[in-house]
């Protein structure tokens, strides 16, 4: 057979996982298209030898995930090619992971509730105890924030962090809160039992560097226009660097429709879940912007897979200093959470 040269599968460029089939020469190409079709997998292109005959086929990553030992079972196959991973350390981690004695992936959803920002003390200690009464585990929230406005509130800072563990250590609870800046990694590890990457800092890898040098769990939101494989690619970075864990944190992308803040890809969460197999939770405050979507979003992201769920709540959200429309009445989160729970015992 002559020498065959193999374009690339991803003409834009990408570090998904390619595929290609090569074909025996007793195969019958369309008898063999026919089978991986059928098996869910999307043929991207054909390469043909010297008389016209297909020898190969390349599978786009779009495709499903089927093992190599099942497509090699099919008549006519001689060999399958796959690239290795890029992220050997998200792979070998698994889908259950220890965050501060708190399963992530063990079939119970795990709870992260609180404020967007953290704006004072007192709204802290309130929104703990309730939070701990509905049997919370994680207190969320924005010590610093990141917000588009520079005329927005930032957050108080450094003072925050303080009130987060005070509440949080008053009422069992853990703390998971973010950290903006390489200069803040260091006091935001000293009060939180895990740190969270948001969405603008995904990309900023010399922060995901001195946020994995911790050694602490991290939870790493994925960026608002990231692919799912740079969102991976960012937790390598992080276990990389010496994270004790990563879960990710689905939040919703950009789309070109304006009817909720952001697009929830729930597809994401489920491969995640199901073929990479790595830890997911869901925030559907962010993921929406609307609070009247919590619940069937969240049923939705448990369904597909997710380990847990992160929720934005506030005693009085039309006084909230950040995100106000997206946050469930305190009030209203015991019910929410009871309902939800139905819904990860369920599957």
């Amino acid at each position: 057979m002559p020498s065959l040269k193999w374009p690339s599968p991803f003409p834009n460029g990408g570090s998904e996982k390619a595929m290609i089939v090569s074909l025996n020469e007793k195969a019958n190409p369309a008898a063999v298209k026919r089978e991986l079709v059928a098996r869910g997998l999307w043929i991207a292109s054909e390469l043909r030898d010297g008389n016209g005959a297909v020898r190969q086929f390349s599978i786009s990553p779009g495709s499903a995930a089927i093992s190599v030992s099942d497509i090699t079972s099919i008549e006519g196959v001689d060999v399958v090619t796959t690239s290795k991973s890029e992220h050997p350390l998200v792979d070998k981690q698994g889908p259950v992971v220890q965050v501060a004695g708190i399963t992530f992936g063990g079939g119970n959803p795990v709870w992260m509730c609180g404020p967007c920002s953290v704006e004072s003390e007192d709204q802290l200690k309130r929104a703990a105890e309730r939070l701990a009464s509905f049997g919370v585990p994680f207190l969320r929230g924005g010590a610093f924030k990141p917000r588009t406005s520079p005329y927005a509130f930032q957050g108080h800072g450094r003072v925050a962090l303080g009130w987060l563990r005070k509440a949080a250590d008053a009422n069992g609870m853990r703390v998971v809160t973010e950290a903006l800046s390489e200069g803040d990694v260091g006091t935001v590890s000293e009060h939180a039992d895990m740190l969270q990457v948001g969405s603008r800092n995904m990309h900023n890898y010399a922060l995901l560097k001195s946020i994995g040098a911790t050694k602490k769990p991290v939870l790493l939101k994925r960026g608002m226009a990231a692919t799912l494989e740079e969102w991976l690619l960012a937790g390598e970075y992080l276990l990389g660097a010496g994270a004790q864990a990563v879960v990710f944190c689905e939040r919703g992308i950009r789309s070109f429709d304006d009817t909720t803040r952001n697009l929830l890809d729930l597809g994401a969460v489920a491969i995640l879940s199901h073929v990479v197999h790595a830890p997911v939770i869901v925030d559907p405050s962010h993921g929406t912007g609307r609070r009247d979507l919590i619940l069937p979003m969240g049923r939705a992201a448990l369904a597909a897979g997710a380990a847990g769920l992160m929720i934005e709540t506030h005693d009085n959200p039309g006084e909230a200093k950040s995100d106000g429309p997206q946050a469930i009445f305190l009030d209203q989160m015991g019910p929410l959470l009871k309902t939800l729970q139905n819904v990860g015992n369920s599957r």
